[in-house]
């Protein structure tokens, strides 16, 4: 389910963008994030099992918040990594409810418009 809900989301902002509701800038912003998001899962699943430095999971959440989301809910699900803490998963989804307000917020401003 949650993959699904980036799929749709993803769909959802290239839609928007494809009938001018959004500068296409955004689009490859969230998709550069969502990548960039994902590439930090993966390095911080890999020191986890290495027992090396790990990433910060405020570095991951201010990830989430700017629009990587997408990518760390298929890092969640695909790697089964940073998927079970409570704690963790309560604080990333409201990063993830507080940045589609902000998006939402940002369209119906114009905000976005003048933002690229």
């Amino acid at each position: 389910m949650p993959l699904l809900l980036a799929l749709v989301f993803l769909a959802m902002l290239i839609g928007a963008a494809w009938w001018h509701m959004l500068p296409i800038a955004i689009v490859g912003l969230y998709l550069l994030l969502s990548l960039s998001t994902f590439i930090a899962y993966a390095f911080d699943k890999s020191a986890a099992r290495k027992g090396r430095w790990r990433t910060k999971e405020s570095t991951l959440h201010l990830m989430s918040l700017l629009g990587g989301w997408p990518g760390a809910l298929f890092a969640q699900q695909l790697l089964r990594h940073k998927s079970v803490k409570a704690a963790f998963r309560q604080l990333f989804w409201l990063t993830v409810v507080t940045n589609l307000a902000l998006l939402g917020y940002g369209i119906q401003t114009g905000f976005m418009d003048r933002l690229i």
